[in-house]
Order: structure tokens, then C-alpha cells, then sequence
């Protein structure tokens, strides 16, 4: 069994969540605040402040691989970004705890997502499927490239197996996909990643259509100016950063650390659109 095999031996099924049918919108919200992928967030305000500060400051690791970040704003602004995103408004007077997401902005902002792969199916274009975060989104990716594949689009899995050695992280990553889902690996399971070299390497041999991704694999595919859309957490703003400056168009901002089988929603809501 590879790194790939045993991971997915590890996840849930997809269940009858997964297929498309017709929801109420309230049922959809309803589930999301059940699931935790709206609500109170994983990633309290300390975090959340922490991380654009870092983002403000030019770190490697909150940046994507986008240039030109923060764009001008401070951390204020940023938490403004954040908040909107999110449907609720951060106070900027406080230190520490819970941010809240709504769920009715997820469900528009995966809405907008279906529109444009619906349009990308029944053109027959060429998607790229891609995550850093292998746990908790995998099921939400394994769907979408079930229903694209199955409406007409080309799902590809570029430079698949390439291997290179990380000069920041001193290690070495494989480039893996399941299904047509990329990912990266160290050889001994699918890994976490905000870095954007794997994207890079992606789109070096075959540029597609549009990509959807998060973290640095959608980061790298904005910096390299590939239509994208992506998923952020209320604390990694980079790219709700890069949606404000006009780089980008499409961002669904919710919690992306909860169970896998918790973004049933998101699918539905993006299928609806099909």
C-alpha cells in the first residue's frame, strides 16, 4: 500500500452527503455551524492576530508565495479583510478570544465557485484540483474531482511524482495526487504545507484553466496569474489579502481544520450550480 493508499484507507467515504441533490439554504448553514466549519473558529484571535502580523512582516510561510503582500494594509485593515470575509467584524481592541464565522458568506462564496466550474465542465476545460491541507479538505477536493470529471472538465495531475528537496524545511517532497487531487508527501504520508513550490512545479508543466487550492499551492497559482479559487482560514489572510487587492476573485473563507466529512455543505452548495 503507497502514501496515498493509506491515507485515503483512513479517511470517511464519501456517503450520500456527497452526492448532489437540492438543499435549502438554511439546511446548508445549519450544517455548517453543526459541522464547525462555521461558528467559532479553531484558530482563536491571538492566532489570528499573530498570523497577520507575521504576514505584515513578510514571512515565507504566511505569504503563499504571493509578492507584494500586505498591499498596504496594517493589521487593523487586515482584520477588517478578516472579518467581512467572515460575516462577522473583529474587534480590534481585543487580545484574545473566539472568532466567529458566519456560514450564509461561505455558502455565497462557494456558490460563485460552482458558477465557474459549472462553466469550466461544460466548456471541457483544464482544472488543476490541489491542498495543503490533506486531512481535513481531502473529501471536499475527492468530490469536486468526482463531479468535474463526470460533468466534463479535465482534471490532470501535473508533474506528478516529482521530488525535490526543500532548501528552508531541509527535506525532501513528492508531488502526489489521489485522484486528481494534488498534494504534497515526505514519503511517509500526505503533509501540511503553505508553501508554494509544489504549485510552481505544477503549473511548470502544464498550465491549466483555473485551479482551485488553497494555502500556497492557490497562492502560487495567483503569483503566477492562473484564474484560481480558494479556500482561507480566518487566520492565514493572505489570500483574502490578494481578493481585496483585486488579484483574485473567488476566496471561501470558513474553518479548514475540522472532520473531513464536516464540508458536505460546501459541495452541495457548489453542485447546485451544476
Amino acid at each position: 500500500m503507497d502514501v496515498i493508499e493509506r491515507h485515503v484507507a483512513r479517511l470517511p467515504a464519501l456517503d450520500d452527503r456527497w452526492t448532489p441533490r437540492e438543499h435549502r439554504d438554511d439546511a446548508l448553514a445549519s450544517a455548517l455551524l453543526e459541522g464547525g466549519v462555521a461558528g467559532t473558529a479553531t484558530h482563536p484571535l491571538d492566532n489570528v492576530r499573530a498570523n497577520a502580523l507575521m504576514l505584515i512582516d513578510g514571512d515565507p510561510d504566511k505569504l503563499f508565495g504571493l509578492s507584494g503582500l500586505p498591499g498596504g494594509y496594517d493589521l487593523d485593515g487586515i482584520l477588517d479583510l478578516v472579518g467581512t470575509s467572515a460575516g462577522v467584524p473583529i474587534d480590534h481592541d481585543a487580545r484574545y478570544g473566539p472568532v466567529e464565522i458566519a456560514p450564509e458568506p461561505i455558502l455565497a462564496a462557494c456558490g460563485a465557485m460552482g458558477e465557474r466550474l459549472a462553466g469550466a465542465a461544460a466548456r471541457g476545460e483544464h482544472v488543476v484540483l490541489a491542498t495543503g491541507h490533506p486531512v481535513g479538505l481531502a473529501l471536499f477536493y475527492h468530490a469536486l474531482d468526482r463531479l468535474l470529471g463526470d460533468r466534463g472538465a479535465r482534471v490532470s495531475r501535473p508533474a506528478r511524482g516529482e521530488r525535490w528537496r526543500d532548501p528552508h524545511l531541509a527535506h525532501d517532497w513528492t508531488i502526489a495526487h489521489w485522484g486528481g487531487v494534488g498534494m504534497i508527501t515526505d514519503g511517509r504520508e500526505p503533509r501540511h504545507t503553505h508553501w508554494p513550490e509544489a504549485m510552481r512545479r505544477m503549473l511548470a508543466a502544464e498550465r491549466p484553466d483555473v485551479v482551485v487550492a488553497d494555502h500556497g499551492f492557490a497562492g502560487a497559482a495567483i503569483e503566477a496569474g492562473v484564474e484560481t479559487l480558494s479556500i482561507a482560514d480566518v487566520n492565514d489572510p493572505a489570500l483574502i489579502v490578494a481578493k481585496a487587492l483585486g488579484r483574485t476573485e473567488v476566496v471561501v473563507v470558513m474553518d479548514d481544520h475540522v472532520a473531513p466529512d464536516a464540508y458536505w455543505p460546501c459541495f452541495q452548495a457548489i453542485a447546485a450550480r451544476f
